[in-house]
């Protein structure tokens, strides 16, 4: 199958090299100095999916039709990126693999022609330097579109993304797609005290901001009348009880969830921007929290701290742990 992917990060290098190895032809679009890396020496895959070099096509913009084309980039990248490939996704297959809750509905209203699918993803993946990628921690992929029962287009999709990676067609989509956001919420204050999850987890000031923010994601979804889907441990029971409970007892989810998923040496794709010089996802993360709230008329007002507390650190780096603790002050 042809397969063309946007974005040559962390998530669209793995995609690229494990799809080429399967025998698809991929071409992938990419920029700056990761392009002429990838041009050069392929992309470098190892770790949990094994090592693996892929030349694979390279070029700023996608140059053919695919027949199914994957969008890798980040959120706040995802419309400009389909806008300048927009040419050749009319009539194809488009999954959307990025984080908060809107790529799909943008892929949608840009490509009517298209049909836009969501693509969750748990792998853990290190993105170095150009070209060069290291899976950290393996996981299965859900894949869908709004709330009713998967699809045929849905299943054919994740039958031929599982030459990579294990895709599952899954139901209810939106909801799995807040549970998604409810694990995103660990990604704010590792980036923002440049530490991993696990200094995070084990420091009591840093971890009851942590559950504080999800405790705000958890029942903002429930205002929304969402259905939290099944990932990672967590699932709609789960969450709802978890959302009923007090702070200090709380705190062993998040904790919980870090540990079960052998995330401890994880510093979360924020801080990897953050290490790059690169604009964050805060926006389209912990910022959807609070728009979200905002709808239902609730407030959010620990995730509208750690969003700007990021932005302050995408201005002037790392800032001290106090500062974090500081917000439930």
């Amino acid at each position: 199958m042809r397969i063309g992917i946007i974005g040559a990060g962390a998530l669209g290098s793995t995609f690229a090299a494990l799809l080429a190895a399967a025998g698809h032809d991929v071409e992938i679009a990419a920029r700056g100095a990761t392009l002429a890396a990838i041009r050069e020496h392929g992309i470098r895959l190892s770790g949990g999916y094994g090592d693996v070099i892929a030349r694979v096509d390279c070029a700023e913009r996608l140059t053919r039709r695919p027949d199914l084309a994957l969008v890798c980039t980040k959120a706040q990248d995802g419309a400009a990126a389909i806008e300048a490939n927009g040419a050749h996704l009319d009539g194809t297959v488009v999954v959307v693999v990025q984080n908060g809750l809107d790529g799909v509905d943008i892929a949608a209203n840009l490509l009517p022609d298209a049909t836009s699918l969501g693509l969750l993803s748990m792998i853990a993946a290190n993105h170095s330097e150009p070209g060069i990628v290291r899976v950290t921690a393996t996981a299965e992929s859900y894949l869908g579109r709004g709330d009713g029962p998967p699809e045929p287009v849905a299943v054919d999709t994740a039958a031929v993304l599982s030459a990579a990676v294990p895709v599952v067609a899954i139901e209810d989509f939106r909801g799995s797609q807040w549970t998604k956001l409810v694990v995103n919420m660990l990604n704010s204050i590792t980036a923002i005290v440049g530490v991993p999850l696990g200094a995070v987890i084990a420091d009591d000031g840093l971890l009851r901001v942590l559950t504080a923010s999800m405790l705000e994601c958890v029942r903002t979804g429930l205002a929304r009348r969402v259905r939290f889907g099944s990932m990672n441990g967590l699932d709609d029971t789960l969450l709802r009880r978890f959302a009923s409970a007090q702070l200090d007892e709380a705190t062993a989810v998040p904790a919980g969830l870090v540990r079960r998923m052998s995330w401890e040496d994880n510093r979360g794709s924020t801080q990897q921007s953050i290490l790059r010089g690169q604009p964050t996802e805060i926006d389209f993360l912990n910022g959807a929290v609070v728009r979200e709230a905002v709808a239902v008329g609730l407030d959010a007002p620990v995730n509208r701290a750690l969003v700007g507390l990021v932005h302050e650190v995408e201005r002037g780096g790392f800032l001290p742990a106090e500062r974090v603790r500081a917000i439930l002050d």
